[in-house]
């Protein structure tokens, strides 16, 4: 028997999927192995970047001395010396979030292909689902910390103005061979989204659905439906929830389901919120209310404020209510 186990029963959504996912030891099959390590090898640089983002500081009080203080030359250079860092590190994070995208595809392509359903590629690929659920984990994450983070909008703004400035006073300009214009004008657009890595995964399921013409849109829209229902039973069926090994691993359950959603919300026409979604999205956000306040005020802020239906007509006042 696979880590993945089938429930014998099923009680609050009728025909829901009931599984238990063995996030913390799922193992790729010589199947899955091709895919596991090319994902894999973007994977393994994903608390790097995490740690990059907790750390970093912005430089507020430098950019604040040099246009306090224009004619200083001095407080201007300091200024430029520690934003031009900054940008370096920051277009890191945008350079991984294109690598991100591609791996997602790369697992889509596997967990959607005929001839199997989505209940099948979850017994059949474990591992591969297991890595969509941590680029989801380390999506929800990276945002979270990025909201906090008012300096990173700040700096590059700041960069952009100055080096339009310098430029127009032809000085040598060395950052602009690591961050040329058009590079910069992509990574503005990528920040200034309150979820940066959440949309890069919404435009990329999205664009997957829109390239694969010939596979059926319910595919996707399956699988991920599928994914939030076995994220929901598990946190709510403490026989299965009590058979993780450590508590963050609710926590990666939590983030898995809301990503997975906002995916869904942004791929099917009608969204998830929807009666007619396949996702019991009134247990998803009881699910989530149980917990403490502080693991899911972001996750829910997320459902709020990056999905695209839940403020259509159609979307139940109820669910609506749930989320104020």
């Amino acid at each position: 028997m696979g880590n993945l186990l089938k429930v014998l029963t099923c009680t609050e959504l009728e025909q829901a999927p009931n599984f238990f996912l063995d996030f913390e030891n799922a193992q790729p099959t010589e199947g899955e192995r091709d895919v596991w390590n090319q994902v894999n090898s973007v994977l393994q640089d994903s608390e790097n970047i995490l740690l990059g983002l907790q750390a970093y500081k912005g430089a507020g009080q430098e950019i604040r001395d040099a246009i306090q203080n224009p004619s200083d030359h001095m407080l201007q250079e300091r200024a430029w010396n520690s934003v031009c860092p900054l940008v370096i590190k920051l277009k890191k994070f945008y350079s991984f979030s294109l690598r991100l995208e591609e791996a997602l595809q790369s697992l889509l392509e596997c967990l959607t292909c005929p001839p199997f359903t989505p209940t099948q590629h979850l017994e059949r690929e474990q591992a591969l689902a297991k890595q969509f659920a941590e680029i989801l984990h380390f999506t929800l994450r990276f945002d979270e910390l990025k909201m906090r983070i008012p300096a990173i909008q700040n700096d590059f703004s700041y960069y952009r103005r100055t080096i339009s400035r310098n430029r127009i006073n032809n000085m040598n300009l060395d950052i602009e061979n690591e961050v040329n214009n058009e590079m910069a004008n992509r990574m503005s657009l990528f920040y200034a989204e309150a979820t940066p890595m959440l949309k890069t995964l919404s435009n990329a399921t999205t664009n997957f659905v829109t390239e694969n013409k010939t596979l059926p849109l319910e595919n996707t829209t399956d699988c991920l439906s599928t994914m939030a229902s076995v994220c929901k039973v598990m946190l709510e069926t403490p026989e299965y929830s009590s058979r993780f090994s450590s508590e963050d691993t609710l926590l990666f359950c939590m983030r898995v389901m809301v990503g997975v959603i906002i995916l869904y919300d942004h791929v099917h026409p009608n969204g998830a919120f929807n009666k007619s979604s396949k996702i019991d999205m009134k247990g998803c956000i009881k699910v989530l209310k149980e917990q403490p306040a502080d693991n899911v005020e972001g996750l829910l802020n997320a459902l709020k404020f990056t999905t695209k239906h839940l403020n259509d007509e159609s979307t139940p006042k109820n669910i609506r209510t749930m989320l104020q």
